[in-house]
């Protein structure tokens, strides 16, 4: 009777130790500057992200090395739930096709809470620029011997490897500036520093509602109902031509069922609740929650397909 007893008090013990995750704040890290685009999502999912845990989630940035430093931060961290990361596939999958040892492993140092939507990058430019169509640029950089200038948030991320497929598929004449993120390469762009950019939908509808960019293109398969009017790289004659980031809520592999699945309800009721999915959606994220193994289907999947494309492009490894 006594050896009973004390089984079930160390049971109820071990229940209520489980339950009572989150004890604390947590922090949520974003590998971008603040006022990105990533940055823009999390802090619109931390409130109420945390008002479904009953604890407060912390937004903070880590910016640099392509979300490399951030990544790692959560390679790091222990697999408590405490630490969480919101990113793309730039973490995921496309610095991993681009670079040589990498401080963390996609595959086996994260575990997903959930896939929460994808953004399609727009190839944009300051108004400027004459050029509103893929074939006018084109034609523009033919007239224009050093090439033309396009920005991305980072070496390595989804919108550098936009750009390079981009130039190799349609031949046309671009040089790569990296930025340390979406913020001060949308802020360059509209300055006129320079005339190019690749990115997020999240990032370029506030900018392009404002006049102060223009959109000549997007880079997903079919035309985003963000924004329905601008037309396919696609649709210029290059059928091939698809690069569509994917944000996903992950956290170190290895944490206890209980606080996985705890997050993981939150998360999914967080994305699916009427009011933050519209909010989400006003940003340009096409909102769609998919449970954490998604997350190992595609890094498995496209990771891959990227190593053989940036081979075939021969975009250089670092």
């Amino acid at each position: 009777m006594k050896k009973s007893l004390l089984t079930l008090l160390l049971c109820s013990f071990a229940c209520l130790s489980h339950a009572a995750f989150p004890e604390r704040a947590i922090t949520l890290i974003v590998p971008y500057p603040a006022g990105g685009a990533t940055d823009t999502l999390a802090r619109k999912i931390a409130g109420p992200l945390g008002q479904r845990l009953g604890q407060t989630v912390i937004v903070e940035n880590r910016a640099g090395a392509g979300t490399a430093i951030g990544a790692a931060a959560i390679a790091r961290s222990p697999a408590d739930g405490y630490t969480l990361l919101i990113s793309s596939n730039t973490t995921f999958t496309v610095n991993a096709a681009l670079k040589n040892n990498l401080p963390y492993d996609p595959q086996t140092d994260f575990e997903s809470i959930g896939l929460i939507g994808t953004s399609p990058l727009v190839l944009l430019a300051n108004p400027k620029v004459e050029a509103n169509t893929v074939k006018e640029l084109q034609a523009l950089a033919k007239r224009t011997p050093t090439g033309l200038n396009f920005g991305s948030f980072g070496v390595g991320t989804s919108a550098h490897l936009a750009g390079e497929m981009f130039k190799v598929m349609t031949g046309t004449n671009l040089v790569h500036v990296a930025y340390k993120g979406s913020a001060p390469a949308m802020n360059d762009l509209i300055g006129g520093q320079i005339p190019l950019s690749f990115d997020t939908t999240v990032a370029a509808m506030p900018q392009m509602a404002a006049g102060k960019v223009k959109a000549i293109a997007v880079t997903s398969g079919q035309r985003t109902p963000q924004m329905p009017q601008v037309p396919t790289v696609a649709e210029a004659g290059y059928p091939d031509y698809e690069m569509v980031p994917w944000i996903a809520l992950v956290a170190r592999r290895g944490m206890a069922p209980e606080v996985s699945a705890r997050l993981t309800k939150a998360l999914r009721d967080c994305i699916n609740d009427p009011v933050v999915k519209a909010d989400l959606q006003k940003t340009g994220l096409d909102v769609n929650y998919q449970p954490g193994k998604v997350y190992d289907q595609r890094v498995a999947q496209e990771l891959p397909l990227l190593r053989a494309y940036v081979h075939r492009a021969n975009i250089p490894v670092q």
